[in-house]
């Protein structure tokens, strides 16, 4: 018989098989222990880091304003010290209580400024009888250029002023000026800052005492008036049963926003290229048939607002940046 010629198969024993799928296996738990341990070694690592930077910078921010509160606080006592005779004090009596008499004791010169719920009824009543009326708001933008080359330089007012840009008014822009100062003089109504602070309403009185503008003598209210008008409800009671015009660059978005809420909104003018934008604007708007006019345009929208209501005969209110509060939805319709 002929060999039968046989092969022989490797075969790897079952427990040898096993012994190094085990080992694999245990090779990779390692790896990957290894790996996470270096994770969060390096997450711990940079989460304490990160800790450490934010409680420096937190108690760093926190000790300059204790300091910077501290320093105010010196700074009133000594302005009080100035005010007591010799061998006298004033023990057991606060700043604070201090500023609060001498405030009081100057009540007689108190400037009134129009409340929402003392403009909001002029308003209402302007548009019941289609009478012309502006409300016009001056903030930091609207004073820093008001204030070119007459009460600040224009170096100080491009350092202030560096959003200036963004509101419509390329410094130094002397004719944006002017147009701002004649609506100003025009307006039926101006909002003013409350805010004691530097370019608010100190940079306010400097500005109308440089222009000669007899502030004892206009309307005024506050310059967040747009605001308080809003949350006191008004712009419901203003705009219901009325043809609304909106006019700035987000004329159409606001628009949109308010038509879901039931506001008759007939016309939007947008863009509004700032204040030297302003004649093709009012062209536009003059061809638009509305009872009021909401004007969200940056520093144009002193001009705008009193535009309209002085040579068109309408009610127009500067409506700020509650626009876009209501755009993002932070300020429900009411």
């Amino acid at each position: 018989m002929p060999r039968v010629r046989r092969y022989k198969t490797k075969r790897v024993p079952k427990k040898r098989t096993l012994a190094r799928k085990t080992y694999k296996a245990r090779k990779k738990v390692k790896a990957s222990r290894k790996q996470h341990a270096a994770y969060n070694a390096g997450y711990d690592s940079g989460y304490d880091k990160g800790y450490e930077k934010g409680r420096k910078e937190g108690y760093a921010q926190g000790k300059y304003e204790c300091d910077a509160a501290n320093k105010w606080k010196e700074g009133v006592e000594s302005v009080i010290d100035r005010y007591i005779p010799d061998y006298e004090i004033l023990p057991d009596i606060s700043a604070e209580q201090v500023i609060a008499a001498g405030v009081e004791h100057l009540r007689p010169h108190f400037l009134h400024l129009l409340t929402p719920d003392e403009l909001g009824p002029r308003i209402l009543h302007a548009l019941d009888h289609r009478e012309p009326m502006s409300v016009v708001r001056l903030g930091d933008g609207e004073l820093l250029t008001l204030a070119q080359g007459v009460v600040l330089s224009i170096e100080q007012v491009k350092s202030d002023g560096h959003f200036l840009g963004y509101a419509g008014v390329n410094v130094p822009d002397f004719e944006a000026r002017d147009q701002l100062l004649a609506s100003v003089r025009e307006a039926t109504v101006v909002g003013i800052p409350k805010l004691r602070v530097r370019n608010y309403q100190p940079l306010a009185f400097a500005v109308f005492r440089a222009y000669d503008i007899d502030y004892r003598n206009m309307s005024l209210t506050d310059s967040l008036i747009n605001y308080y008008l809003y949350q006191a409800g008004w712009f419901s009671r203003l705009l219901e049963g009325r043809r609304v015009l909106i006019v700035g660059n987000l004329a159409d978005p606001l628009a949109q926003w308010m038509k879901r809420h039931g506001v008759n909104v007939v016309h939007t003018v947008s863009p509004v290229h700032g204040v030297s934008d302003v004649n093709r604007v009012m062209g536009i708007v003059a061809g638009c048939d509305f009872d009021i006019a909401l004007v969200p345009a940056g520093v144009a929208a002193v001009i705008i607002a009193q535009r309209i209501a002085s040579e068109l005969g309408k009610v127009a209110i500067d409506f700020g940046h509650l626009a876009n509060s209501m755009i993002k939805g932070e300020a429900p319709y009411k």
